[in-house]
């Protein structure tokens, strides 16, 4: 290890930790699922059921990593279980795993500035060189603004993570703000009614022992992808500068306000619509023909509700939400980096720390692969974040049966019972996303499997290269 005379730094608070966890928890996609996804798939109704069912689920899963932080207090979290319960290729394929799962939300949230762009000031950055991958165009403009973000927020982080948790909890009360401020004006718009929430499931499949059971389940498989950022927590448990036995409130209240956000977001996409059309059904159908404000649910409906202002207000939001995810999964994944070279199972290069205690050339590689990513433009990085789905539910099934194995050596058979449930469902999401089902469309694309296959490859080779000396 480089640097073995330095250390992390235990400067966050129980509030900056909160707004870390929350801020991953909360990106980008929460502000464009309700239409792209949630609506369309389940309705208001099913939409809520299913957030209620995978935050419940998620505060199961909680409750095992709460057990496990007590027993291993130091960063790296999910790899750092399974290495100590199941041995070192364990870890390894946790951590492999993970970390791509932290890795594309980086780029997708910087590139998701592009969008945000598109929508409310139309082609202002569609200047410079251009070409099409898969599809989608990329502009020099656009890429200079999401590769910008990248390195600014990587050069923040490397201030130290005091500063860094400041700059978060700031940017967390703004994303917040301009959500409630949003929220009470729909709620207090006399155009507003209960009806405008009708119908409440999808209406093209009405039986329950089928149809409305599929919806939900499209839906609730999204949860690792959605809730994935609670669980950044443990990597940042060297840097908190309170007791231990208080993170499991920090990661359950995280859990539940991210939660709330999803409801109140689809709740606010499908009350408000244009006039032209009948129902939230009817506008979420036409969203793929149309553009700019009007394609963007949450974003026309703070609109239409209260003009500019509102406008203003839920787009400080979305870009908030942006900036925390970028700068939330920066950290988390340069201290599981950190954490793998401190155990030796990738090079000493990634656990330099600099004068602040910062893990910087892990910082490094997280920047610049995220800026690469970012290139390839939004199509791409879609294959990837739906493999990514798959790490963050291989991280809560391996947390889960660790805590489950610790815990049957001590006779906790609240922790076991709760372990294996959160096995079950992780794996259980895992094999949903991997394993097409007829009639059920929440399986991964063809692109997204051969880029899993890619990235099994490199991780095996990675492993038998720079490991299996050290095992």
């Amino acid at each position: 290890m480089q640097n073995n005379d330095k250390h992390l730094i235990r400067k966050l608070t129980p509030l900056n930790v909160w707004s870390l966890a929350f801020g991953c928890v909360i990106g980008w996609s929460a502000f464009v699922m309700p239409g792209s996804l949630f609506l369309k798939s389940a309705g208001p109704m099913g939409t809520l059921i299913a957030v209620e069912i995978a935050a419940l689920v998620m505060l199961i899963i909680s409750y095992n990593y709460s057990y496990m932080i007590q027993k291993f207090p130091m960063a790296g979290g999910e790899f750092i279980y399974a290495k100590h319960a199941f041995g070192n290729i364990h870890g390894f394929l946790c951590a492999w795993f993970l970390s791509l799962s932290y890795l594309s939300v980086i780029p997708l949230n910087a590139t998701a500035l592009n969008l945000i762009m598109r929508a409310v000031i139309r082609d202002a950055f569609e200047f410079g060189f251009h070409y099409v991958i898969a599809g989608y165009d990329v502009y020099f403009g656009e890429m200079l603004l999401a590769i910008g973000s990248l390195t600014f927020f990587a050069i923040v982080n490397s201030w130290g993570v005091e500063f860094t948790g400041k700059i978060q909890t700031f940017m967390v009360m703004i994303l917040l703000g301009g959500i409630v401020i949003v929220m009470a004006g729909v709620i207090f718009d006399p155009s507003v009614t209960a009806m405008n929430l009708m119908p409440m499931f999808h209406p093209e499949t009405p039986n329950f022992s089928h149809g409305i059971a599929a919806q939900i389940t499209a839906v609730l498989v999204t949860a690792p992808q959605s809730f994935v950022g609670f669980d950044t927590v443990p990597q940042l448990i060297e840097e908190a500068d309170f007791p231990t036995d208080r993170l499991k409130v920090v990661m359950d209240t995280s859990i539940i306000c991210g939660g709330l956000v999803y409801i109140v977001l689809t709740m606010i996409a499908c009350a408000v619509f244009p006039a032209v059309y009948t129902s939230w059904f009817a506008y979420v159908e036409a969203l793929p023909r149309l553009k700019y404000i009007e394609a963007i649910p949450t974003l026309n409906a703070a609109s239409m509700v209260m003009g500019r202002f509102g406008l203003f207000c839920i787009v400080a939001s979305v870009i908030a939400a942006m900036l925390t995810g970028i700068v939330g999964f920066y950290m988390a994944t340069s201290r599981l980096l950190y954490s793998m070279a401190r155990d030796k199972m990738i090079p000493s290069w990634f656990g330099h720390l600099n004068k602040h205690g910062v893990p910087t050339h892990a910082g490094i590689f997280c920047m610049t692969t995220a800026g690469i990513t970012a290139l390839l433009g939004r199509a791409v990085l879609g294959w990837v974040f739906d493999m990514a789905s798959i790490g963050a539910a291989i991280g809560f099934a391996y947390t889960s049966i660790s805590a489950s194995k610790y815990a049957m050596e001590e006779k906790r058979i609240d922790i076991v019972i709760f372990g294996v449930m959160g096995f079950i469902f992780s794996l259980g999401m895992a094999m949903l996303l991997l394993v097409p089902i007829p009639g059920l469309h929440v399986s991964m694309n063809g692109e997204s499997y051969i880029l899993l296959v890619i990235w099994i490859a490199i991780g095996s080779v990675f492993y038998y290269r720079k490991t299996l000396k050290h095992v």
